[in-house]
């Protein structure tokens, strides 16, 4: 007999304003809005509360504070949810066998044959009971025989509550919500949904396939298995040490510092962009420097997680002031960043101004249409001959300019 599936998602619930609430209990009960204080700020998390007057994370703060008059507004620590973030990550490492963090505050868990020894179910519960206790988090999870169905139960059992779907029953649960329920439907996919019609996901279950893709291309056909309730991708093993890096080894060794700086920066907006391109945060950055004598030496630090071009780029600029101090030659300069985990925060909405929201993402869309190195901040000109290569697939560059250690 086949062993079924058993797949728990496991989502903090307003995770930011959870963390903040914890901190200060005079915002319980209360419109809280997380992100940029200003005018030009953006939303980057709102309580239930906030919701119910329609404001939504990545609206302009002034739009939020307009229908949202009474609403709290908190800059937010990043390093305190990364804190927070870490301890609930160590519970669940503690009390399941393969789990999966997807984000700052996401986890998928695989049950699949537990049932043997243990009710999935049960432990899925107590599981929950222990974040709880222990992180004074609310949490909420879904649990169904994969990922898509799961995370669409999280969501039907917010706030803080838990659902199962029992196997056989995902079509039904899933035919009365709305396709915006869907995991990868997004604003512009839904409006092309609701242009023909579609609003349920039952509407999409009775659909062709092949009108699907014709729709949508291959997108078209992943939604409409998902909107069926079928889902084979695995829980992938989380592993914290995963890492990018990228290494520049110099033709003639060189003492030029504005020149070692120049590079070196280009390297770090570079991953940077590698880093959102594959939807991926990192919380650790290194940089290496080889000198002339073939004795290397690294230095690293911890940060709260980001993808943000100028948080890394400060931080790599921080360590290389700190490292290069013994004013010899140097044969290779690289950096690494570290502990990453998916998540799509792409740049620090705490702190950032709209405007520089909609910069990063008109400057990632050019790197993406025309090449990575086709748009860059002034000082990377100098590191233009920079090895470009894609740190998630290993695939290396056409031309390689140069020499790798």
């Amino acid at each position: 007999m086949a062993i079924e599936n058993t797949i728990i998602h496991f989502d903090l619930d307003t995770f930011f304003v959870s963390v903040e609430r914890l901190l200060d209990s005079r915002l319980n009960g209360k419109p809280v809005l997380i992100g940029g204080v200003t005018d030009r700020g953006v939303v980057a998390a709102c309580s239930y509360e906030a919701r119910a007057y329609g404001v939504h994370s990545a609206m302009p703060m002034k739009r939020a504070r307009e229908l949202c008059p009474d609403a709290i507004q908190i800059r937010g620590n990043s390093a305190n949810y990364s804190k927070y973030s870490n301890l609930v990550t160590d519970i669940i490492k503690e009390d399941v066998p393969v789990y999966e963090k997807t984000s700052i505050d996401e986890f998928y868990i695989d049950m699949t044959g537990m049932e043997r020894f243990h009710n999935s179910y049960l432990m899925a519960t107590e599981l929950r009971r222990r974040i709880i206790k222990e992180s004074g988090l609310p949490i909420s999870f879904g649990m169904s025989r994969n990922k898509t169905v799961s995370k669409v139960a999280t969501g039907e059992a917010k706030p803080n509550n838990q659902l199962r779907i029992m196997h056989g029953t995902e079509k039904p649960f899933l035919a009365p919500l709305s396709v915006s329920k869907i995991p990868m439907v997004g604003q512009k996919t839904q409006h092309i949904l609701f242009g023909l019609g579609v609003k349920k996901i039952h509407t999409l279950q009775e659909m062709p396939i092949e009108l699907m893709e014709k729709v949508l291309g291959k997108n078209g056909i992943s939604i409409w298995k998902k909107a069926n309730g079928i889902d084979n991708s695995p829980v992938v093993p989380y592993n914290e040490r995963k890492s990018i890096s990228t290494e520049r080894t110099f033709d003639k060794d060189t003492i030029d510092v504005a020149k070692l700086k120049s590079i070196l920066l280009a390297m770090a907006e570079n991953l940077a962009f590698q880093l959102r391109r594959g939807q991926k945060l990192t919380s650790c950055v290194t940089v290496k420097i080889r000198y002339s004598d073939f004795n290397t030496y690294t230095l690293q630090e911890r940060i709260p997680y980001t993808s943000a071009d100028h948080v890394l780029i400060d931080k790599v600029k921080a360590l290389f002031e700190k490292l290069y101090q013994k004013r010899l030659l140097v044969r290779l300069i690289g950096i690494r960043y570290s502990h990453l985990v998916e998540g799509g925060y792409q740049i620090n909405l705490f702190e950032d101004a709209e405007e520089l929201i909609q910069l990063y993402h008109a400057m990632d869309k050019i790197r993406d249409k025309y090449g990575d190195r086709k748009i860059m901040r002034a000082y990377g000109i100098e590191a233009k001959t920079i090895s470009r290569f894609n740190p998630f697939t290993g695939e290396p560059p056409p031309l390689l300019a140069n020499r790798r250690q």
